[in-house]
């Protein structure tokens, strides 16, 4: 399964086309965001290297369907700002399931992001099959969180500013990404209003469609 992605608001493109004219006061040049200003954002923030112009464009995103080991590196870009969904406020449906068979995958992907390996998912059933058992022991959720599996799923609101996507895109549509991290980095660029995808274009390592070793 694939992260989902949804864009909740950005900031429209004569922000950013302002910002860069007030250095020059050339404000009579603009045209309201369209191809002028489009230009000269792509111009002073991509070929001039001047990217603390393009800090003014901001991106409000939800993720969802994602894993706690995707959060984790989701994490290590500082640039950004994160509301998480609580692990220990939202455990109690959990609580309320039937025993997790190793080969009762349907109901566990309700929980769980699987990797395709078996060993590896299969470990992952019996870890979300012992957090309920603790649950379902009367152990408070903020302990009992402690033995969540790294598969387990979880959501949250991203906002960052196109300088910090623009480094996001650059690291994590690289081959060498991890393979969860990659894929919600090329979700997160098909998510962005058709205006602004070429701000991003010359960060996009890999596509989504392509192979990777």
């Amino acid at each position: 399964m694939s992260s989902i992605v949804t864009l909740k608001h950005y900031t429209p493109l004569e922000i950013c086309s302002n910002a860069i004219r007030t250095c020059w006061q050339s404000f009579d040049k603009g045209d309201d965001g369209g191809e002028k200003d489009k230009a000269l954002i792509d111009r002073v923030g991509n070929k001039f290297k001047h990217a603390s112009t393009l800090e003014h464009l901001y991106y409000n995103f939800y993720i969802s369907d994602i894993s706690r080991a995707l959060l984790q590196e989701l994490a290590r870009h500082r640039m950004s700002s994160f509301s998480v969904k609580s692990t220990r406020y939202t455990l109690y449906e959990l609580k309320k399931e039937e025993e997790f068979l190793t080969t009762d995958t349907t109901r566990a992907k309700k929980y769980l992001v699987f990797t395709g390996n078996d060993m590896v998912d299969e470990a992952s059933i019996k870890a979300l099959e012992n957090l309920r058992i603790i649950l379902n022991n009367k152990v408070p959720n903020d302990i009992a969180k402690f033995a969540l599996p790294e598969s387990y799923k979880t959501e949250l609101a991203w906002s960052v500013n196109a300088r910090g996507l623009q480094n996001f895109l650059n690291l994590r549509t690289s081959k060498s990404a991890l393979w969860e991290i990659r894929d919600l980095a090329h979700n997160i660029y098909e998510a962005l209003p058709e205006e602004h995808k070429y701000i991003f274009d010359c960060s996009m390592q890999t596509h989504k469609n392509d192979k990777v070793d």
